[in-house]
């Protein structure tokens, strides 16, 4: 009923982890399977949005920044490129965290201009997968980044691999449970915890393991948050990781919070979480891309503006356009 899967080819970061907990087949957070009470998904289908007029009024869409500039250059770089989706430049790796390009659906449009063509990105090194939400695991996007990448590396949690495999060109892929490293000769990246779940089809829910990242280069450490609802995992990693520079953190889709306080953060959670784990830089991403709740567009980042205003958010607050890029400075 209950038993503990990791991959036994990576080692753990913490000395007293066992692995993830599986019960009857079900990756859970922490003991328990948790999904979305039926109550909530019931009154999510009956309550009209009290916001409803607002939202449709609000016609906010982050700015792109058209270009690739980013690419041509070989300075170290964090570059929003929409959604959860990053090109990151670090000692010399390319990296791309959860690439979405475009469209999830018919039904679930992108808003966003993206900042370049998909065929643009060369070379990339590595293509970091959170978990296997449409709008994290868009296998469209995965199979044009394989036309000029066929052989960067796919590092995602147990079991995505097996989708990866099956539906996309690429070869080289590793999973990982929480707390382990990838074994990398260039770069130190790590798998780490996300309180979230997963499903991609009816049959499947919580069948694949979901989590979070942490990039460490020579002299920077770039944490990439994921999907997460709040939890004291964002302290645990902390405890692990001292000196986190940059965390790249999810705003967007929490209202109504009955229902999306299972798997996303609020603006003033993510706040919380990234002063849990004592990390230098904050820059917000999940939101503006795709519509996915009830919150009006631009509130998200307004509120995370309105707190750096009044010091509640501790640290370098970065709104980055899509397709600009965050440099990184290096220090002696």
């Amino acid at each position: 009923m209950k038993s503990y899967h990791f991959n036994p080819d990576l080692a753990f970061i913490k000395s007293d982890w066992k692995g993830n907990i599986k019960i009857y087949d079900k990756f859970v957070f922490e003991q328990t399977i948790e999904e979305i009470p039926f109550s909530a998904i019931a009154k999510y289908a009956i309550l009209p949005n009290p916001q409803k007029k607002e939202k449709k009024e609000d016609k906010f869409v982050p700015t792109t920044i058209r270009n690739i500039d980013f690419l041509t250059n070989e300075k170290d770089k964090i570059v929003w490129l929409g959604h959860s989706s990053f090109y990151i430049e670090i000692n010399g790796k390319r990296i791309i965290t959860d690439p979405v390009f475009g469209d999830i659906s018919f039904f679930l449009k992108r808003k966003t201009i993206f900042p370049c063509s998909p065929s643009d990105f060369k070379d990339i090194d590595y293509i970091l997968l959170s978990h296997g939400h449409r709008d994290h695991l868009d296998l469209p996007s995965l199979n044009l980044l394989s036309k000029n990448n066929p052989n960067a590396h796919i590092l995602c949690p147990l079991k995505i691999g097996e989708i990866i495999k099956k539906y996309t060109p690429f070869r080289q892929t590793t999973e990982a449970g929480w707390w382990q490293k990838f074994s990398l000769s260039d770069i130190d990246i790590s798998f780490l915890p996300a309180k979230h779940w997963n499903r991609r089809h009816l049959t499947d829910f919580n069948t694949t393991l979901w989590g979070s990242f942490l990039i460490q280069g020579k002299k920077t450490s770039i944490y990439f948050a994921g999907d997460s609802a709040k939890g004291d995992h964002f302290s645990a990693i902390k405890n692990v990781f001292q000196d986190i520079d940059y965390a790249l953190m999810p705003i967007g889709a929490y209202k109504p919070s009955f229902l999306m306080e299972w798997a996303h953060l609020s603006p003033d959670e993510a706040i919380d979480a990234f002063h849990q784990l004592g990390a230098q830089h904050f820059i917000p991403m999940h939101y503006g891309t795709f519509d996915l709740s009830h919150e009006p567009a631009s509130e998200p980042v307004k509120i995370i503006e309105k707190r750096k205003l009044n010091n509640s958010l501790k640290g370098n607050l970065i709104i980055p356009n899509i397709g600009e890029a965050v440099f990184i400075p290096h220090h002696n």
